[in-house]
């Protein structure tokens, strides 16, 4: 099994498109943080706008802090995509040009094959989100500094700068969880679909679907409280004023009991096909 992990791993970063998804990543974070720190001060002001008239406010609120949090809400809609191509392609891509078939005439177990795949994916989400956030702060803090973070979420809540770094680094962690299920599908589907451009148009139809639900209050509380959509944004709790740990634990658990299932389900189906 290590000598699975290993030739997946080896695979994976022996291709150009890997170091392409991080430098596009780097790039689109680059390009919201500016575009976030042009406009910011504009959204600041219609913020604060009545509550400057009664309070005074010390510092500059638009600083690192700030602009990570925009990076946070932007990114994980453009993040999933470049994930989706990067990890599917890394099945499609040996249905394509017949190297699957050549690894399934060697002794080896196809449930592991497959599972290799998967706990490389997985690390490889892992490594990406690590990425964004040690990026995302070093850039943030020495460009913009640190200061309190303004968030708005149902009203409006400060936070000093301490307790902002905390809330984020672990929003980064929380998301994580969602990026990892995406990831996850996206290799299912490539299970399924074989083939890379149905692959990509179904898991790019997932993750807009996704988005959409998590707009939607279905006046259910089974549904809100259980449909993989409204997961997804778990770590946008870490804002509220008092953070509700319950709810973030209760929403990261059925999220990775999700991925676990979509993990089995495409075990089961890569283990009866017929490669050929």
């Amino acid at each position: 099994m290590k000598r699975l992990i290993f030739a997946e791993v080896f695979k994976l970063f022996k291709q150009g498109k890997t170091y392409y998804a991080l430098i596009a990543t780097f790039l689109i974070e680059v390009i919201i943080l500016f575009s976030a720190y042009s406009q910011g001060q504009n959204v600041l002001d219609i913020l604060l706008d009545n509550l400057s008239q009664s309070f005074h406010f010390e510092g500059n609120l638009l600083n690192g802090n700030l602009l990570i949090y925009l990076i946070l809400n932007t990114l994980w809609f453009h993040l999933p995509l470049i994930l989706i191509i990067i990890i599917s392609g890394s099945l499609t891509s040996e249905y394509s040009d017949r190297t699957l078939l050549t690894v399934m005439l060697q002794p080896v177990s196809k449930w592991k094959f497959i599972l290799s795949k998967y706990i490389v994916a997985i690390l490889f989400t892992l490594v990406i989100v690590a990425f964004l956030a040690i990026t995302s702060f070093v850039l943030s803090y020495s460009l913009f500094g640190r200061g309190d973070l303004l968030v708005f979420i149902d009203t409006l809540n400060f936070f000093e700068s301490a307790d902002a770094f905390y809330r984020i680094k672990y929003a980064f962690i929380y998301g994580a969880i969602s990026m990892v299920f995406l990831s996850v599908v996206s290799l299912t589907l490539a299970i399924i679909f074989e083939e890379s451009t149905k692959t990509w148009i179904t898991a790019a139809f997932f993750l807009i679907l996704s988005n959409l639900l998590l707009k939607v209050d279905f006046h259910n509380d089974f549904l809100n409280n259980w449909l993989f959509a409204k997961l997804s944004d778990t770590w946008q709790y870490l804002f509220y004023f008092e953070i509700p740990w319950d709810k973030i634990y209760w929403n990261s658990s059925i999220m990775i009991l999700y991925t676990i299932i979509t993990m089995l389900i495409g075990i089961v189906i890569f283990n009866k096909k017929d490669i050929g």
